[in-house]
């Protein structure tokens, strides 16, 4: 057997690395045209060099093919020469068809990237007809990660615009110390821009979006209007309100609009996980949530598995990073176990996630219960789904079956997956999908299987909520290639 000629790695290596950097200027130009470019899912807008080459990477990995630089530069080359209207645009996916339909015959990459975005050529319809204005009640961690996900998503000005946050005055600099703490984030690592700020008019301005910080105790304090700002999304991190009479204040205030809650809402309000039941969400609907950063994790997975195999029933642990509502060191808390050091104990808790999981999936009415388990890290969790399912399967079938999921379907946004064998929680961090399948981990015998689900409770849920954030502002994209899930 002939040997590989190890010379050619590092050569291979720089030709791949020219043409990502090839790809930049054309993908920032697309963005700014409302044209969003992906691979297999993954965003190649706003990225570096090397996390474009990683992405191309992660497919080859994952997907078991041989996309490549080579194969994606082409597609991206075609598609800026293009007229395009606002599209979503999956370049992994474009190039993969192409390599299936050159296989055997001689197609021009042109033509054919032509006839893949003929929907969108010369249609330049806007995917709102004004931009959305957004408000941020409350800038605690969920809060300041949507206000970056927001500067990141600005793209060209057309669609969400973060134009306040409202908050409680704590200090004499408390804007100073509001505009640092978005600045640089201990577990999130540093903003990605430049941030100003400007005492005299109360704004923080990131990426030149300029954000209003207004000082309230309660949301009948505030009149939007009067910052120019209206029929706004007013997204509460807080807390402090759950139910439909307490959300209801925010829609008191002149300039908003509606009301999204990142947290489980109770009674009547619709609790969305985007992927899942997003077609819940209708225009007119004024107050909504986002459920919790567990029910976001475990809810597409359960999906996914009683869709293909069916669940009898089944426990989920989910070992969570610790939070804010926790003690540093013992002290006080009116729930059980919580006043115990978060840094120090691991401490065992309730979670809703297993009565969330019914609401939002009916047909596992009385088959799942569930725990929880604090542990001493900053970010990332893990759930532990022990399943028994309806019939026998087999650990290559389930792994399979999830990674063609995370590939293909309709929770592609929602499920990752990975084969690595040495991944730990750390690894996850900034990890943009509700759950990532921990491939290697999985159990599986006859009908019992049990799966270990990563996610990053901060950031991938922040994900999450942009993605209901999106729908309950009406945005629509084209996709391409036609009938792709983005």
């Amino acid at each position: 057997m002939a040997l590989p000629n190890l010379e050619d790695y590092f050569p291979d290596w720089k030709e791949r690395e020219a043409l990502a950097e090839a790809m930049i200027p054309i993908i920032g130009r697309l963005y700014r045209r409302n044209v969003i470019t992906y691979c297999f899912g993954r965003a190649l807008y706003n990225q570096s060099v090397v996390q474009i080459m990683k992405t191309h990477r992660y497919v080859r990995q994952v997907a078991q093919n041989e996309l490549s630089e080579f194969e994606t530069f082409p597609i991206i080359t075609a598609l800026g020469d293009l007229d395009l209207g606002p599209a979503q645009v999956d370049v992994g996916k474009l190039a993969t068809s192409y390599m299936e339909a050159s296989a055997n015959r001689r197609v021009d990459v042109t033509e054919f990237v032509r006839a893949a975005c003929s929907q969108v050529i010369g249609r330049h319809v806007p995917p709102l007809e004004r931009p959305q204005d957004v408000v941020l009640y409350g800038f605690g961690r969920i809060g300041r990660l949507l206000a970056r996900l927001l500067v990141e998503n600005t793209g060209s000005g057309e669609q969400l615009r973060l134009r306040a946050i409202v908050v409680r005055k704590g200090s004499a600099d408390d804007l100073i110390k509001r505009a640092s703490l978005l600045r640089r984030d201990s577990v999130h690592g540093s903003f990605e821009g430049t941030i100003r700020v400007d005492e005299e008019n109360s704004c923080i301005i990131a990426n030149g979006n300029v954000i209003r910080v207004i000082y309230a105790s309660s949301p009948s304090e505030v009149d939007y209007e009067a910052y120019g700002i209206r029929d706004a999304i007013v997204i509460d991190n807080t807390g402090a309100w759950r139910d439909e009479a307490g959300l209801s204040r925010h829609l008191e205030s002149r300039g908003a609009a509606k009301v999204i809650l990142t947290a489980p809402g109770k009674g009547k309000i619709k609790n969305i996980v985007a992927g899942v039941n997003t077609e819940a969400l209708l225009l007119e609907d004024r107050i909504i949530a986002a459920a919790s950063c567990t029910t976001n994790a475990i809810v597409p997975v359960l999906k996914a598995m009683n869709d293909r195999f069916g669940i009898a029933h089944g426990h989920v642990e989910t070992v969570h990073s610790y939070t804010n509502d926790q003690n540093l060191i013992d002290n006080y808390h009116k729930k059980n176990r919580r006043g115990r050091a978060a840094p120090l104990n691991m401490v065992i808790t309730e979670t809703g996630a297993s009565s969330a999981i019914t609401k939002l999936l009916p047909e596992l009415e009385g088959k799942i219960t569930g725990n929880a388990i604090r542990v001493p890290t900053p970010d990332v969790s893990l759930a532990i789904l022990n399943l028994t399912l309806d019939s026998s399967t087999s650990l290559e079938q389930v792994n399979d079956y999830l990674r063609d999921v995370s590939l293909h379907s309709n929770l592609q946004r929602q499920i990752d997956f990975t084969t690595s064998p040495d991944v730990v929680s750390s690894d996850f961090v900034g990890n943009r999908h509700a759950s990532i399948v921990d491939s290697t981990a999985t159990i599986a015998n006859d009908n019992r299987v049990v799966l270990y689900v990563w996610y990053d409770n901060e950031f991938g849920y922040a994900c999450q909520v942009l993605r209901v954030l999106r729908r309950a502002a009406g945005i629509a994209y084209s996709l391409v290639p036609a009938g792709i899930v983005v």
